[in-house]
């Protein structure tokens, strides 16, 4: 890692994720549970609500003998009950990793800067880099491989797909990606990510036509068209991306054997049909419980778990 945190995903370069992909496959195969991080304690700071974000941080921490601390909005009150600067600091005296689940990543980066234990982005407005690990570990389990393959991303350019385009494209794995005009990611993910592309030999492309990004992909991955924190927004946001369901004919551009990816909760019926979602095609349970394995993994390696690593099942 470049740093004590991970904040985003290029906080890791391409041969970080490789051994963590292949850290968690190995405990997934396992099933261990260990007393590797036995006096450890996770502290878990949400401004958000959460099921598999929350769920996988606690048993991962739980597997690997530590203990957790889950801090609500209403506890905490980042900001407002309570400075970040001051929440960040007493956290540091008392726990020995902390993840966050924030609004703004702004917030996180206050946290990084106050604090000497590693910081986890749980997800913020930014990037989403655990789920984009688990991503790539479940599509490397479908695959068989990562690179020279293909993902069609379809919907707004969110937190999730500023990831994953940077994940993928580092580890030489083509993206495309179709978005209504004013929803594409972001110019400095994209810059980021051209650089990436650069130099794993991967392709972007960047379109408002679906059925140009499905065509002939791999992996067909959708997101929900609402973000938590833009409900004002609902009504217009299914106006302007009504055209970019993925749905039964819109899947059967990719290739025979696509996946199909959604990291969950799902609007059924807007982004993404029943029939799709719930197909043989659908790994986005897989998808969710790898959140687990590479929370696991990485839990593990940033604090230093290999010193006293006990096996039990």
């Amino acid at each position: 890692m470049k740093g004590k945190d991970l904040l985003s995903i290029s906080d890791f370069d391409r041969e970080d994720i490789l051994s963590l992909l292949s850290e968690a496959a190995d405990m997934k195969a396992s099933g261990t549970w260990t007393t590797a991080l036995k006096r450890k304690v996770l502290a878990l700071v949400f401004e958000k609500p959460s099921l598999r974000t929350r769920v996988s941080f606690e048993l991962a921490m739980r597997q690997l003998g530590g203990q957790v601390i889950y801090l609500s909005p209403a506890e905490v009150g980042l900001g407002h009950r309570e400075s970040v600067p001051d929440v960040t600091r007493v956290l540091n005296r008392f726990v020995n990793v902390l993840v966050a689940r924030t609004f703004s990543h702004g917030t996180l980066e206050i946290m990084a800067n106050h604090s000497d234990i590693p910081i986890i982005n749980a997800l913020s407005d930014l990037e989403h880099p655990c789920q984009a690990l688990a991503d790539l570990l479940t599509i490397s389990e479908h695959k068989g491989h990562l690179d020279g393959l293909t993902i069609a991303y379809v919907g707004d350019g969110n937190n999730v797909a500023n990831s994953l385009i940077l994940a993928a494209t580092m580890m030489g794995i083509n993206f495309r990606i179709a978005s209504p005009k004013g929803y594409a990611i972001p110019n400095a993910i994209s810059r980021r990510a051209q650089k990436y592309a650069d130099e794993s030999g991967s392709r972007i492309v960047y379109t408002e036509d679906p059925t140009k990004a499905v065509n002939g992909a791999d992996v067909v991955y959708t997101d929900t068209w609402t973000s938590m924190g833009q409900e004002s927004e609902a009504a217009i946001r299914r106006q302007i991306f009504a055209k970019y369901q993925v749905n039964h004919k819109l899947l059967s551009a990719a290739k025979e054997d696509a996946v199909v990816m959604h990291p969950l909760p799902a609007h059924r019926g807007e982004e993404v049909t029943d029939d799709v979602l719930d197909s043989l095609q659908s790994v986005v349970i897989d998808q969710a419980e790898n959140r687990l394995h590479v929370q696991k993994a990485l839990l593990f390696r940033m604090l230093g778990g290999t010193e006293n690593m006990v096996r039990s099942r």
